[in-house]
């Protein structure tokens, strides 16, 4: 029998987490000729996803949109003339609806799903054929669902650029344990790549460490990491691709990291945007790439999915798992920073 209900949460105003509203009555969407409609086993959580209810993401938005761009579910019905999947198979969202391959453009940057487009906080939702992806077989659902926005952001930002695309023997600096970072740890060390990891904590720093981490800096204790991470590298000339999460606040420490003609990809703005900065001359004297990466294209998916596979690598997920009931607490937990890795959502 075809279903009948939806439970889906929806983002109205902006006037913070009490914005998320819960409708366990909703329809269900109804399919056009090229769409596929998902049932969700699973969805996870980005920073993003906590300030659009804030009204602080910088991107397009539409206002009751169904929030989360990042999920993983089953195919449970097909439209006339699509040709990509059938009923059962196994799919994972494409975090830019239109981002199929090659550079980013207006247009396509107006397909977000989770801020544009209805997302994952839902239990069936309703996607063009060419917005899926097939879920890597090592992977369940849970952990697929992490891959939409900071897996393939982690991917973008070492790979993305094809004439430094990150090969073996490269150094690779990641700041943090969100789940961007962790996926270039992961990403990086399939690869062969030697990472040096930030953290704040000796807890922390033990856990990157049995991830692979070959280096572990706390940047509490040592303001002046950047440094201490090029000294770190073979007769300190510095790594090769930075991941940058922090934003302004960090990016004098990237700049010191970073080798003659490496590539520093700008990822978030996790410290603020306040505050004192470098400008771009900075990149002049550290003879250096800077980038900015608004996750990735459905071929670079599909890239990243193979590499999954191939190396089975498993996404770091949360020991905490809440219910599509519970996301409104899901989003209070992760705020507060209480999450390690990706915070996911079950859905029956």
């Amino acid at each position: 029998m075809a279903p009948q209900s939806n439970k889906q949460w929806t983002v109205n105003g902006t006037s913070g987490f009490d914005a998320l509203k819960f409708n366990e009555n909703a329809p269900i969407p109804k399919l056009g000729d090229k769409d596929v409609l998902v049932r969700f086993h699973g969805a996870s959580l980005n920073y993003r996803d906590l300030i659009i209810p804030k009204g602080q993401y910088p991107f397009p938005q539409r206002d009751g949109v169904v929030p989360a761009s990042d999920g993983s579910g089953t195919v449970e019905e097909v439209g006339g003339q699509v040709t990509r999947f059938k009923k059962g198979d196994e799919v994972v969202t494409l975090f830019n609806q239109g981002h199929l391959g090659g550079s980013l453009n207006p247009t396509i940057n107006e397909t977000g799903v989770g801020g544009v487009i209805d997302g994952t906080l839902r239990q069936y939702g309703k996607f063009d054929e060419q917005g899926l992806v097939k879920k890597p077989k090592n992977l369940n659902f849970l952990e697929a669902s992490t891959l939409s926005c900071a897996g393939l952001t982690a991917w973008n930002g070492l790979y993305g650029l094809e004439s430094r695309a990150l090969k073996q023997g490269d150094w690779v600096l990641t700041q943090g344990t969100g789940g961007v970072s962790i996926f270039a740890l992961q990403f990086a060390k399939s690869a062969g790549a030697t990472v040096i990891a930030t953290t704040s904590s000796a807890a922390k720093a033990e856990t990157l460490k049995k991830l692979g981490a070959d280096h572990v800096i706390n940047y509490k204790e040592d303001t002046n990491w950047g440094e201490t991470a090029r000294k770190l590298t073979p007769d300190q000339l510095g790594v090769h691709h930075v991941l940058e999460v922090g934003g302004p606040t960090t990016m004098a420490q990237s700049l010191k990291a970073i080798k003659i003609d490496g590539v520093i990809s700008i990822i978030g703005f996790l410290g603020g945007v306040k505050g004192d900065q470098p400008t771009f001359l900075d990149c002049l004297t550290n003879i250096c790439t800077v980038r900015g990466v608004l996750v990735g294209s459905r071929l670079m998916f599909e890239d990243m999915n193979r590499a999954v596979e191939a190396n089975n690598i498993k996404p770091v997920v949360d020991e905490k798992v809440f219910s599509l009931e519970e996301v409104r607490e899901a989003y209070e937990y992760m705020w507060a920073q209480k999450h390690f890795g990706k915070l996911c959502i079950r859905i029956d």
